[in-house]
């Protein structure tokens, strides 16, 4: 038999979840536009542009995915 405090702990665990999901996402859409713009412009020899382009590039997809995850929930 579950005790009361189970669906508590599960509301809690599910939170925990959803904000470590919002960190990963912003983190790595950013992470991923700067890793590909520094490529990019290194081998285009177009720095910093490339590297601005694709930065704005992430935080638009992280804005986006934060969009659609909270949508969902």
């Amino acid at each position: 038999m579950p005790k009361k405090d189970d669906g508590h702990r599960r509301e809690t665990l599910r939170a925990l979840a959803l904000f470590s999901q919002i960190g990963v996402t912003i983190a790595a859409c950013i992470l991923i536009g700067v890793l590909l713009g520094r490529f990019l412009d290194d081998k285009l020899g177009t720095s910093p542009w490339l590297l601005l382009v694709c930065t704005f590039l992430g935080v638009g997809a992280a804005f986006k995915s934060l969009y659609d995850l909270m949508k969902k929930n």
